[in-house]
């Protein structure tokens, strides 16, 4: 079969396919990583707020949320937020959060995006233009770094390459 890639509301999405996004970010979240944190935090639900995934014979391969960015000091109000970055064990190695990375950036339009990296990351999210803004820091005890990328012409996806 061949890979498909979706773009969504929550409240568009079947609810056996939401689910099976939800198993895949808690499998890789909180299991794998030893995570205990309340991973479903209200924020799919926002009406900004969609969810991109691969899928290949029914089954979720890798998903990214894309939403409203909420600075504290109201800067860049037009700003985005990327997270929730997750690949299946299986299907890791075949580029499909890079593909996703590049879509959820296509539909940032040219915006400015921001995330949160898992330190050890950095340089992977650095292929698709984002630099650190900021302080490490710690989140459930693994080391994070914020990052950022500029807004762009609109739908510029230049300069990323493939994982």
């Amino acid at each position: 079969m061949t890979v498909q890639f979706r773009i969504s509301s929550v409240a568009l999405i079947d609810p056996l396919r939401l689910y099976d996004l939800l198993r895949l970010r808690v499998d890789v979240f909180v299991v794998e990583q030893e995570c205990a944190y309340p991973e479903l935090d209200g924020r799919d639900v926002e009406p900004d707020a969609v969810m991109l995934w691969a899928e290949e014979d029914e089954q979720v391969l890798a998903t990214v949320r894309l939403l409203a960015d909420h600075s504290d000091d109201g800067a860049d109000a037009d700003a985005l937020r990327i997270g929730r970055v997750a690949t299946a064990t299986a299907a890791r190695g075949r580029g499909l959060a890079a593909d996703l990375m590049r879509l959820a950036l296509d539909r940032a339009d040219g915006r400015l995006v921001r995330l949160d990296a898992q330190a050890h990351l950095e340089g992977w999210y650095a292929r698709f233009g984002f630099v650190v803004d900021g302080p490490g820091f710690l989140e459930d005890g693994i080391p994070h770094v914020p990052m950022s990328r500029a807004a762009t012409p609109s739908g510029d996806a230049a300069g990323t390459t493939d994982a």
